[in-house]
């Protein structure tokens, strides 16, 4: 993506000529932030995606943003560094991303028939200073079948997803509900995202 002025997604003029960067991999969460009209660049992070021993579902998704963002803001400290993360949670149950097919099979036969909640993480840093919140949205999803679950795994859809499944893809079929924001399903709040923008874009003195 062409290098583009973190003010001219919002129309003010810069103070340093900060853009915003994404500490993320993830096509999902490009894509939703292009849907948006948020120009950025991308420079992932690479950190372990680990949870602490019983850190709590919230904590661990703020903490891995914050540490992504860190991560990537040290390599570009006059830019805005957007880190995210997202996990899931079911009956008091953790849910990263799976190891393997046989752990991916393992967390949809947990949420097979539950609700269950998914929690994303983001964290902005400017200059030197972070700022970190988190959405939650829950999701209910109906009972899946065995051979659905092996069919789907097989897919590999499910791979590279925190609790091993795509709301915008094929799992959409097994979802009749949701309470709250869409987009953080998918990776990423866009108007808590677009909201704490906002905020640092002014706090690095942009001038409208």
């Amino acid at each position: 993506m062409a290098r583009t002025l973190l003010s001219a997604a919002f129309g003010v003029a810069p103070y340093n000529n900060a853009m915003l960067v994404l500490a993320s991999a993830s096509p999902r969460r490009q894509e939703l932030l292009r849907n948006a009209g948020i120009a950025f660049e991308v420079q992932p992070a690479h950190i372990a995606e680990d949870p602490l021993p019983g850190e709590a579902a919230k904590d661990c998704a703020e903490r891995l943003a914050r540490e992504k963002a860190l991560a990537v803001a040290c390599q570009r400290p006059h830019d805005c560094v957007l880190g995210a993360d997202t996990v899931v949670v079911v009956d008091g149950q953790l849910l990263g991303k799976p190891s393997d097919a046989a752990d991916a099979a393992r967390m949809l036969r947990l949420l097979s028939g539950h609700e269950h909640q998914v929690i994303t993480g983001v964290c902005l840093v400017v200059s030197g200073q972070w700022s970190v919140a988190s959405q939650t949205t829950s999701v209910t999803m109906s009972e899946i079948t065995e051979k659905e679950i092996a069919d789907y795994v097989a897919s590999g859809e499910p791979m590279d997803k925190a609790g091993a499944y795509a709301i915008q893809g094929i799992a959409s079929r097994w979802i009749p509900r949701i309470e709250g924001d869409y987009s953080n399903v998918v990776g990423l709040p866009l108007a808590l995202v677009f909201r704490m923008l906002r905020e640092h874009a002014g706090e690095i003195s942009f001038q409208r």
